[in-house]
């Protein structure tokens, strides 16, 4: 488990977090949202250690972060960024770098290496590019190699910053759908969202952030009651519960006042 305590953190010597304190639990799916600016992506940066905590700290099943070494993090937790630069190189090689914690200097992949990318681009569906150079990928193929690095990287904990961003329906779903097999294998998944509706029907988890601070962490069921992502956001959440489970949408504050002004 990993636990963040009291936690301010951010740049330059200003916090955008403050006294934040939330847990990322093994086999939950935990969800962030909140506006833009509102620190999901520095809650992520801090709980890895790529961010200095300023005011409280982050464990690692009750080891202090600032006691581990950065290949000790790296075997903990691995980290799908939300950009990054395009080698040009195979899908395979991409993968393998989620294997460098592991690595020995000098740099040597052994079979279990192998076994182990193969086996991440298998779950991820990337499978079929494994010879292909990245370049010559879609959007939604790429992110589908960048979650196979993490895949690969074999940690107890995944973090994902804004994965569905670009990606069409079909891949939002599937990656939804990878995460949640993370999770039963008894992985904590940890995802930043601007998609509230679908925060509210895949996680486990939802935290919701507003300047720094987090307003409310839960269930999506009790979040949902408590109306803090529509106060947060400047909308109304509909709920319906459906053959397929219980969705979720939203509509505009203004323009429902609207609509009904124009009725009246």
């Amino acid at each position: 488990m990993i636990q963040l305590k009291n936690l301010s953190a951010g740049y330059f010597g200003k916090p955008v977090i403050k006294n934040v304190t939330m847990e990322f639990q093994p086999g939950k799916v935990t969800v962030l949202v909140g506006p833009n600016g509102s620190g999901k992506s520095t809650v992520l940066k801090a709980a890895l250690g790529l961010l200095p905590a300023m005011e409280g700290g982050v464990w690692y099943d009750e080891t202090d972060i600032r006691l581990l070494k950065r290949r000790q993090i790296a075997r903990k937790a691995a980290f799908l960024t939300q950009s990054r630069n395009t080698p040009s190189i195979r899908a395979l090689q991409m993968v393998l770098h989620g294997r460098f914690p592991y690595l020995s200097y000098p740099r040597y992949y052994g079979k279990e290496d192998y076994d182990a990318a193969r086996k991440a681009m298998d779950a991820t569906g990337c499978q079929q590019y494994e010879n292909t150079n990245i370049t010559r990928l879609s959007g939604g193929q790429k992110q589908g190699v960048y979650l196979a690095m993490a895949l690969a990287q074999d940690t107890p904990a995944v973090f994902m910053d804004e994965p569905t961003t670009y990606l069409d329906i079909g891949h939002q779903f599937g990656l939804m759908q990878t995460a949640k097999s993370l999770a039963r294998e008894g992985k904590a998944v940890v995802l930043v969202l601007h998609d509230i509706s679908l925060a509210l029907r895949e996680g486990d988890l939802i935290g919701v952030f507003q300047e720094g601070r987090l307003l409310c962490f839960d269930t999506p069921e009790l979040v949902y009651h408590k109306g803090v992502m529509e106060q947060v956001f400047g909308v109304d959440i509909h709920r319906m519960d459906t053959p397929h489970g219980t969705q979720y949408y939203c509509t505009l504050k203004e323009a429902k006042d609207a609509l009904v002004s124009h009725i009246h």
